[in-house]
């Protein structure tokens, strides 16, 4: 019990230690209306276990918050909130729909992140921007969002999921201990 309490720490850390760090060298490119993070590809990783679900979560709260410290993060500190939620509901649906495949592909995970997060950050653009709800501006703003989302899911993520499915390490690094156990 101690054992699988303490892998599944260690898995979150590396996990939000790698979303942090994939996110440094973009900063200037992951907030705003057009941006593109490279590690939400990490979003998929749920497909193999919840576990890593809660890494997730804290490398983007990491990611926001230094966003918000530097001043890169336009959206300020409710993105801290928000932005971070949009990544645990995003995650928790990928997971959820990992049975679901095309061709042997987890296509609707990898479509969760796309539209939690083009909605909810395409929301909190135009709140910032207009002032107000202006469909039109939010349209494009969750449209902007939901596109370099994609790229990082459908582009990044779903080969990586594939790589990690072929060598069997998704299910070595990622699964619950109760599923499968680890030599």
């Amino acid at each position: 019990m101690r054992n699988n309490t303490v892998r599944k720490m260690a898995v979150n850390a590396m996990v939000a230690a790698l979303y942090f760090v994939l996110s440094l060298p973009f900063m200037t490119f992951i907030f705003g209306p057009v941006q593109l993070r490279v590690s939400e590809a990490f979003t998929l990783l749920p497909v193999f276990s919840s576990t890593p679900i809660a890494g997730l979560t804290l490398g983007c709260v990491l990611v926001n918050t230094l966003g918000v410290f530097t001043k890169a993060n336009i959206l300020g500190p409710l993105d801290v909130l928000f932005g971070s939620a949009a990544t645990l509901l995003a995650a928790f649906l990928t997971h959820q729909l990992r049975g679901v495949r095309i061709k042997g592909l987890p296509f609707l995970s990898a479509l969760m992140p796309v539209l939690v997060n083009g909605i909810v950050i395409g929301l909190e653009l135009t709140f910032v921007i207009s002032g107000s709800f202006n469909l039109p501006i939010f349209l494009i703003n969750a449209g902007q969002v939901a596109l370099g989302e994609a790229i990082a899911c459908f582009v990044l993520g779903l080969p990586m999921v594939r790589a990690l499915e072929k060598t069997g390490l998704g299910n070595k690094l990622f699964a619950d201990s109760t599923l499968h156990k680890i030599a």
